[in-house]
């Protein structure tokens, strides 16, 4: 098993990125999709609109914490099994993938089961209480969601995991399916049988069913990995392990749901207080606008973290058979990867504001949704190419074994500043302080990484070949 991972120390970096990353980003892409192309539909759809879009914001977060779960399993796993292929230790990889799976399939359940019960407290919790139909929208939409939660956390959590097996594009190709079943079915629900939010969601389930089956199917025909009824069974040391190394998946994670929560809730409170927005039928015109905005960040995102976390299986592996130099050129060709995918975005956020809102309904809603919307993408996206570049560092550091600093950075920005921001910021400048924590997060955030990178780089260039801890 671990001859088949060794041309991971021996084929050109290039290349390597190219088979690993590419796929990478487009499960990311389209695994972004779900919750995007939801929001398209119920924009166009005039008995939804924006009401159904703000819904939308609301309980996106709720995802994103199921999302946290099953990346720290997936993306842990994914690094534990390459450092044990490039150490030789295939018996500790296949036990970390079993314990994997089993404990994808406890923490969903228990997870599902919490959103049941706690359904109309954690709505209020991120700003669902907004106006009555939002919270009515944001109910039913999130009844639904919940339901497939087990079936999500299991196609995200074994993504990264068969990934590290060595089947990318099995990966990606899985992903694709439940995304194309939701695109189909969305427009089915949502205007011909006119199931509204209920639609929505039950298109994205479906899909992500679809996913699962697929991820079951591929887990009994393994490449590098043959798993035994022995490694299902949960061990602790390795668990720590695992877990350890998928932290900081999680916390950035989690932490963005903290920052959406400040957000959202900032949103509701300073919202009510502007001489627009304060009226009972534009209130949720900002929430609405701002979860949009925050869609095209996370396709931009998906491009980051696919290009970053698709080469953790050639990081992990050439750390742990001691090749620093490969993993520091991978590096330098990664962050100015990412820093060029930053800028593109940034040129079409600032230059083409009027053309991304138009593909979320603005021409069903007032000229204050477009004004807010247009002054919302230029302001809380004019420093994206930091933000890639931090988002890229924080996933490369946990794939070299950096746990803590990568968490640290991670934790830096999204609560220190992220969350800060978030809450400081509109005492002074009201609705628009919210537009303006996420730029000022993402500058402070960069003047740290700078250093860490900096450090980083003397480190790999060390003659003694180590491996970090």
């Amino acid at each position: 098993m671990e001859q088949n991972q060794a041309y991971l120390a021996d084929e050109k970096i290039g290349r390597l990125m190219g088979k690993y990353a590419v796929p990478c980003i487009i499960s990311l892409l389209v695994g972004a999709l779900y919750n995007i192309v939801d929001q398209i539909f119920i924009a166009n759809a005039d008995y939804l609109g924006s009401f159904g879009n703000a819904a939308n914001t609301v309980v996106f977060p709720l995802t994103v914490i199921a999302l946290a779960i099953a990346v720290m399993i997936g993306d842990g796993c994914c690094a534990f099994v390459s450092l044990s292929f490039g150490k030789n230790r295939s018996a500790e990889a296949s036990r970390s993938m079993g314990n994997a799976i089993l404990l994808t399939v406890i923490a969903s359940v228990v997870l599902t089961a919490v959103y049941l019960i706690f359904r109309d407290p954690i709505i209020a919790m991120f700003g669902g209480t907004v106006n009555e139909e939002t919270f009515r929208c944001s109910q039913e939409y999130f009844f639904w969601i919940a339901l497939g939660i087990p079936f999500y956390m299991f196609g995200q959590a074994m993504n990264p995991v068969i990934r590290a097996d060595g089947s990318p594009k099995f990966a990606m190709a899985s992903t694709l399916a439940g995304a194309v079943i939701n695109i189909i079915l969305d427009p089915v629900f949502i205007f011909i049988f006119k199931w509204g939010m209920m639609g929505a969601a039950t298109a994205t389930v479906i899909g992500q069913i679809a996913t699962a089956a697929l991820t079951i199917g591929y887990l009994f025909h393994t490449k590098a990995i043959r798993l035994t009824k022995e490694d299902f069974r949960l061990n602790g040391k390795i668990l720590r392990k695992t877990l350890m190394l998928g932290i900081c998946s999680f916390l950035s994670q989690v932490s963005l749901v903290a920052a959406m929560a400040a957000i959202n809730n900032m949103i509701r409170k300073y919202g009510a207080e502007d001489v627009i927005f304060g009226q009972e039928q534009y209130a949720q015109i900002p929430m609405a606008v701002v979860g949009i905005v925050m869609k095209f960040f996370q396709i931009v995102i998906s491009i980051v973290v696919g290009m970053a976390a698709g080469c953790i299986p050639i990081v992990g592996f050439n750390m742990g058979a001691g090749r620093r130099d490969r993993v520091k050129g991978l590096f330098t060709r990664l962050l100015t990867a990412e820093a060029l995918v930053g800028l593109a975005a940034l040129l079409i956020a600032e230059g083409f504001p009027g053309a991304l809102i138009r593909i979320f309904g603005a021409a069903n809603e007032s000229v204050y949704y477009t004004g807010f919307a247009i002054k919302a993408f230029r302001i809380y996206l004019c420093m994206m190419v930091f933000a890639c570049v931090n988002k890229a560092a924080f996933i490369l550091l946990q794939a070299m074994g950096k746990a803590a600093a990568s968490t640290i950075l991670s934790m830096v920005r999204e609560i220190m500043f992220g969350v800060g921001f978030a809450l400081l910021l509109p005492v002074f400048f009201g609705l628009d302080g919210v537009l303006y924590s996420m730029p000022v997060s993402d500058a402070l955030t960069a003047v740290v990484s700078a250093a860490v990178i900096a450090l980083t780089y003397r480190q790999l260039s060390e003659k003694e070949h180590k491996v970090f801890v």
